[in-house]
């Protein structure tokens, strides 16, 4: 048994530039949003990111630390479209692949299995196969000969994942209404990095809900970090929904200015003790 808990800057200090990072949660939903935080005060860039987008993407793109992004989306949710995705990718910033959501599925789940694809219905006779050349497709070997898309394996070099509860060995627990596939994504990378609202002892995860919602295995599982709130402003129910206040607020904030106010501070302390005082200004 290992003890693998880190905190946000020795995770990042594991990354490296050019690397393809994993980021877990769905649109702007339970985001590993204090990793990414911590990733932005470093250096690291030239960023391929893996991600079901929100303001993982928005944050990193802003910032210019993604090279390329293949995602099937990059939503606020409340927010049909995510504002600073859209800013860098019409201004050319980062290069996109977009797929559709069952085709990137599949990839994970290709790359898990270490497998060099998948074959999958999915995306056959949809703009999914022009926007992407790359795609091939295969024919079945047994009777039916059906053609079918080949989506690649996305394997990634780091994920990024957020759940409710975890322990000290790296079994981690979502307890709210979807596991938004962020098992896959430890399966599918080299090394993978769980945030938690709380860290628990093993025997207390069993009781804070049914077997299936003990997602992440220690396996799949290089570090462990306790960060509460840490998905803010995303939700991570039952803990707390969406902060729509301040997602508003990032939304329309240039982003020089968003970054000066609440990421300029230097540690995750600093972050969320500046989203209070805004809170308190706005009473």
């Amino acid at each position: 048994m290992t003890d693998k808990t880190m905190t946000p800057e020795e995770v990042v200090g594991q990354l490296r530039s050019g690397m393809t990072v994993g980021i877990g949660g769905w649109g702007s939903r339970r985001k590993p949003m204090a990793l990414v935080r911590a990733l932005l005060r470093s250096e690291i860039t030239d960023l391929t990111v893996v991600s079901y987008g929100g303001p993982d993407v928005g944050v990193l793109a802003a910032a210019g630390r993604i090279r390329r992004l293949i995602a099937p989306f990059a939503t606020l949710d409340s927010i049909p479209l995510e504002p600073h995705f859209r800013a860098a990718r019409e201004s050319g910033a980062l290069t996109l692949t977009e797929y559709d959501e069952a085709m990137f599925m599949w990839g994970l789940h290709a790359a898990a299995n270490r497998l060099p694809f998948l074959p999958v219905r999915a995306g056959l006779g949809s703009d999914v196969m022009r926007v992407n050349p790359e795609l091939r497709t295969v024919t079945s070997p047994y009777a039916d000969g059906e053609e079918l898309v080949a989506v690649p394996a996305l394997r990634l070099d780091a994920a990024l994942v957020h759940l409710n509860r975890a322990d000290r060995l790296g079994n981690a627990q979502y307890l709210g209404p979807d596991p938004y596939f962020d098992d896959l994504f430890c399966e599918a990378a080299d090394a993978a990095y769980v945030s938690c609202e709380q860290l628990v002892e093993t025997t207390e995860l069993s009781k804070a809900g049914p077997p299936q919602s003990l997602l992440v295995s220690r396996h799949s599982v290089t570090g462990v970090v306790e960060s509460p709130n840490g998905a803010h402003f995303t939700s991570c129910a039952p803990d707390y929904g969406r902060d729509e206040a301040f997602q508003k607020l990032y939304a329309a904030t240039p982003w020089p200015e968003f970054s000066a106010r609440f990421l300029s501070g230097g540690s995750e302390h600093a972050y969320q003790s500046a989203v209070r005082t805004w809170h308190e200004e706005q009473r």
